[in-house]
């Protein structure tokens, strides 16, 4: 039988206090306890596994490699050989010419780039909130193309602009408009809320929101399929040793803690 979170946690604040000094980050004493053990009120880590290895195998996404040009709804510019959608939305493909001077050896190199229109970048964001006072975070199993394994643990939303404006023609993304709205409603808590890079040999000047936000315990949170799951500190970072389960997105919003 698990011994009671806060009364344990109260024990652990007040014997680590007087080493602790973090003015950023007033959660950051809670959230080394919480990674000490799994305090989960839902699943064992076993039973985590267990669904999250269902979710891959019940895939029903099909990615199939063909080439460039039978792509839908791309079109390559003639003059320019830059790629980009039929909607002027989302990113374009173009070249960029590097050159790097290290010391007395200069260095130089074409690639092509991915580059986000009009750079906006993404909101991905984590909610987070307390069953029986005990913190748990909101998570998806989410499909995309290029994932290994087709199927990730991925943030409660992760979502480009484009996206979000419904330029694919789709509906907007669950838990959107508290991520959106996050500034202006009093129950949102904003634990961490900052620009992060991305991957700049791949992509040009991109970077995405990353935000973590606690609701209050008494707020009712639907979840909108059995896609979303509450996971514990302890469950995400054990699930970050198995082979690519856990998405760099979730690793870049939850490294602050």
């Amino acid at each position: 039988m698990k011994k009671n979170y806060l009364q344990e946690f109260n024990i652990f604040e007040t014997t680590v206090s007087e080493f602790i000094n973090d003015e950023n980050y007033s959660h950051a004493v809670e959230t080394m306890f919480e990674s000490l053990n799994d305090w989960s009120i839902f699943y064992s880590l076993n039973e985590i596994k267990a669904w999250f290895e269902s979710k891959r195998e019940l895939s029903s996404l099909e990615v199939l490699d063909i080439p460039l040009n039978e792509v839908n709804d791309w079109t390559v510019e003639p003059s320019t050989g830059n790629i980009s959608h039929k909607s002027g939305d989302f990113f374009t493909i173009h070249g960029v010419r590097v050159t790097s001077k290290n010391r007395e050896i200069e260095v130089t190199w074409d690639q092509p780039i991915l580059e986000q229109v009009g750079y906006d970048g993404g909101l991905l964001g984590i909610i987070r909130k307390r069953f029986d006072g005990i913190p748990h975070y909101l998570c998806e199993a989410k499909e995309e193309p290029g994932n290994y394994g087709k199927v990730q643990i991925s943030p409660t939303l992760q979502a480009t602009f484009a996206n979000l404006n419904q330029a694919h023609g789709g509906r907007k993304p669950n838990f959107s408009e508290l991520f959106l709205n996050r500034n202006e409603d009093t129950d949102v808590t904003i634990l961490f809320d900052s620009w992060l890079a991305e991957d700049g040999g791949r992509l040009h000047l991109k970077r995405n929101r990353g935000i973590l936000v606690e609701l209050p315990e008494k707020n009712d949170i639907k979840l909108p399929n059995d896609n979303y799951i509450w996971l514990s500190l302890y469950q995400i970072k054990q699930l970050l040793k198995e082979d690519a389960w856990i998405n760099p997105h979730i690793r870049g919003i939850l490294a602050h803690i």
